[in-house]
């Protein structure tokens, strides 16, 4: 392995199109020239159209997994994808800063699958909020956002200081401003304005967005600056066809 790129991990489901899940973010990762590692949370049956089954990985099991990686590698940043329940992400989180307590984490909090497939129940809010309160990075999009934050209004959230980690509101819902994304930092919200780019709605773009996040944060840029390419690579991602399934591209 190449020594001059830094490790990175996706936690995250194993979609067989290849559009979503642990396939896209190592497609990702490749292209921003990091070095990939992938740990399924779940095998699924699906198309970049339907969703038909889910099959979760044991908890053990992956915990196990995670324990390999970091015990033989540097892992810089993790990005998370799907996962069974919020204890299962509890303990992810925690093995990961037991293990390596610098290393950045991302969550993509994938709630429902396109086609309504409830994947992970918010049971206690209470609880999420000390779950939050272990990651650097969370990409929820306007209906993500609603669920996690109980349809709070997150400007409002964030001006009492009520949030627990950093946010990326991700703009293809944004009734108001379509396709800009907005940046909840601890002292202050940036917007990332889309391009002119003839983009089209892809299977899996929150997945290729987080994970090029999570790959420009293991390259050591600054958050915004990881978030703004992103975005960058995400558009080139969203116009690369017509269709549901994207070509991978810096």
């Amino acid at each position: 392995m190449s020594a001059d790129r830094p490790f990175v991990l996706t936690i995250a489901g194993l979609d067989p199109s290849g559009g979503a899940g642990i396939l896209a973010d190592i497609k990702t990762f490749e292209q921003h020239k990091v070095t990939g590692f992938a740990i399924s949370t779940a095998n699924t049956i699906q198309t970049e159209n339907q969703f038909y089954e889910i099959q979760w990985t044991d908890l053990s099991f992956v915990i196990r997994s995670i324990e390999t990686l970091f015990a033989n590698y540097k892992i810089s940043a993790v990005k998370i994808g799907i996962v069974a329940s919020l204890f299962d992400l509890n303990q992810i989180l925690s093995t990961i800063k037991k293990l390596s307590p610098s290393t950045k984490i991302v969550w993509d909090p994938v709630l429902k699958s396109t086609t309504k497939f409830e994947f992970i129940n918010i049971e206690s809010h209470l609880n999420l909020h000390t779950i939050l309160s272990k990651i650097d990075l969370i990409t929820p999009n306007y209906d993500e956002m609603a669920i996690l934050f109980q349809d709070s209004d997150l400007k409002s959230f964030w001006k009492e200081n009520q949030m627990p980690t950093r946010i990326l509101l991700k703009g293809g819902h944004n009734k108001t401003a379509l396709g800009t994304d907005l940046l909840f930092l601890e002292n202050e919200i940036l917007e990332l304005t889309p391009s002119n780019k003839n983009c089209s709605e892809k299977h899996g773009s929150g997945c290729v967005l987080s994970s090029a996040i999570t790959s420009n944060l293991a390259l050591n840029q600054p958050l915004f600056e990881a978030c703004k390419n992103a975005k960058i690579y995400i558009e080139n991602y969203l116009s690369s066809t017509t269709t549901l399934i994207g070509y991978h591209y810096v």
